[in-house]
Formats: structure tokens, C-alpha cells, sequence
């Protein structure tokens, strides 16, 4: 059956799909598989950086750029070809390894790097690293100056109607005067200070195996500062290091930035009908 508004299953990629268009490429499944085929990219390059990790790096500017090309030029084919592997493999996170490891085939240099693949790597490792992402950009590159325009409106319309005078309301009675200006302003301040709640949750992920104690990694090259080769690559991500995790992260943090949607919603829900209450 072809795609249409109609026969969507959710009003999100039915009705109202044209709202939603911009958050395709984050929040998508193909988004999802981007930013675990960064993160599995990212992660090699960086080991490869490492100068206790024997046998892999440093890379030329050859491999260097191949591997870029993944990571950063990464499309909706891509993504196909890495559903084609889960059908044979049944696991979404070893599909992207592999398809990796299939676009470094067929050359000296990058096909040396294939073992290096996934090293030590848990699945949640490159999960929790890919939600991360998600959620970050999802924020900073789409949520927050949407949030940022709204109450510029907000606050633009504040000043203009400051002295336009209405009834108040009070257990949905008519009550004092106030004026518009100040009504809307009650809005604005509340969602400003959820927006600061909001940009100050701290996107946090790890990189230490499955159970979170470097296990692999030590048995393998047990002469690495393993804990600080973690941190610094989950930092060069833009990410900050949880240092105490068992095979998950615990994603607290997930639950922090989701409770901080909620009140702004709850703000932006209190706007609408207040405002048809007025009307």
C-alpha cells in the first residue's frame, strides 16, 4: 500500500506529518542507524589515536577520509543496505558493524582496521552513545529555537499589549483588572525558566563494556588508562562521561530532559486555554 496520510497509523506521519517533517532525519530509524554508524566510526578513529592500542593506527589520510565518508555522508541507501544485513543477522547493532566492515573491504590499509570494529564494545555501547546524539541534536538543533521564537512572540506581545486592559479570571469567575501584556508575561517567564531546566541537562553516555568494568579492554591492552580513554571520546562527541554504569547506561538523565518537556508543554497547553478562555 503506498505511503499516504490517510493510511498512516499515527496522526504523526499522517496528518500531521508536515509538522513532523524536519524531525525525520534525528528522530527517524534511519537517524538512529546514522548515529550508530558515527559513533562505531568515531570510536575506531579514536582508538586508532591511541598509541597503547597496538596493531591499529595511526591511519593514512586515505583510511582517514573513508571512514569519515561513513560517518558524515551517511544516507537513507545506507541505512537500506544496513536492514538488508539485520534480516540475516537479527540484530540491528551487529547490522551496522557489518555493514562497516563490508564498505572497508577489497584494500590493504582498511581492511586491517575490520577487527578493530566494535572493540569491546557492548551493543548498549553504541546505543546509549546513538541516543545521546539523538536527543542533543534533537534539542539544540530543533526544539530549543523553536522554543526560542515562541517566546520572543511572547514577549514581543507583552510589551505591546502591557496596558490593554481585560478582566481577570479567578476560580473561572470574572475578577480585578490586569491586562494582557501581563497574562502573557506569566506564560513567558514560566517557559524561560523550564527552557533553562531544559539546556541544562547534561546528555550523558558511556563507553566501558558489558558490565561496565572495561573488561575486554583491560584483558586485551591492560596497559591503556581505559577509564580516561572513555571519557575523552564520549567528550569529543559533545556528550558527558558517566563513569558508573553496569551493562546500561541508567539513563536518568533521558528521564530529566523528558520531565522538563512535560512542564513546558504543561505551560504551552495552560497558553492555549487560557487564551480561549479569554477570547
Amino acid at each position: 500500500m503506498d505511503r499516504d496520510a490517510l493510511t498512516a497509523i499515527s496522526p504523526l506521519d499522517g496528518r500531521y506529518s508536515a509538522k513532523t517533517e524536519s524531525l525525520r532525519r534525528i528522530f527517524s530509524e534511519y537517524g538512529l542507524i546514522r548515529f550508530r554508524v558515527l559513533t562505531e566510526v568515531r570510536w575506531v578513529q579514536f582508538l586508532a589515536e591511541e598509541p597503547g592500542v597496538e596493531g591499529l593506527g595511526p591511519l593514512s589520510p586515505v583510511a582517514s577520509e573513508v571512514l569519515n565518508g561513513l560517518a558524515e555522508r551517511f544516507g537513507p541507501d545506507d541505512a537500506r543496505r544496513v536492514k538488508e544485513i539485520e534480516r540475516r543477522t537479527n540484530h540491528d547493532v551487529k547490522a551496522v558493524e557489518y555493514l562497516i566492515a563490508e564498505r572497508l573491504a577489497g584494500d590493504a590499509e582498511l581492511n586491517r582496521i575490520r577487527p578493530f570494529l566494535h572493540f569491546a564494545c557492548t551493543s548498549e555501547d553504541i546505543n546509549n552513545i546513538a541516543y545521546a546524539l539523538i536527543l542533543r541534536h534533537g534539542r539544540d538543533d530543533l526544539l530549543l529555537p523553536e522554543y526560542r521564537q515562541l517566546v520572543a512572540v511572547l514577549d514581543a506581545m507583552t510589551r505591546r499589549l502591557a496596558d490593554a486592559p481585560m478582566l481577570a479570571r479567578t476560580h473561572g469567575q470574572t475578577a480585578s483588572p490586569t491586562t494582557m501584556g501581563k497574562e502573557l508575561a506569566n506564560s513567558s517567564w514560566r517557559l524561560k525558566r523550564q527552557l533553562q531546566q531544559l539546556r541544562a541537562v547534561e546528555p550523558l553516555a558511556k563507553m566501558n563494556g558489558a558490565v561496565g568494568n572495561f573488561n575486554a579492554h583491560r584483558i586485551t591492552y591492560p596497559d591503556v588508562d581505559w577509564s580516561g580513554v572513555s571519557r575523552r571520546f564520549v567528550e569529543s562527541l559533545g556528550l558527558v562521561w558517566n563513569p558508573y554504569t553496569t551493562q546500561i547506561e541508567p539513563h536518568d538523565w533521558i528521564a530529566e530532559y523528558c520531565h522538563c518537556l512535560i512542564r513546558c508543554n504543561v505551560i504551552l497547553l495552560d497558553l492555549a486555554r487560557d487564551l480561549w478562555g479569554y477570547i
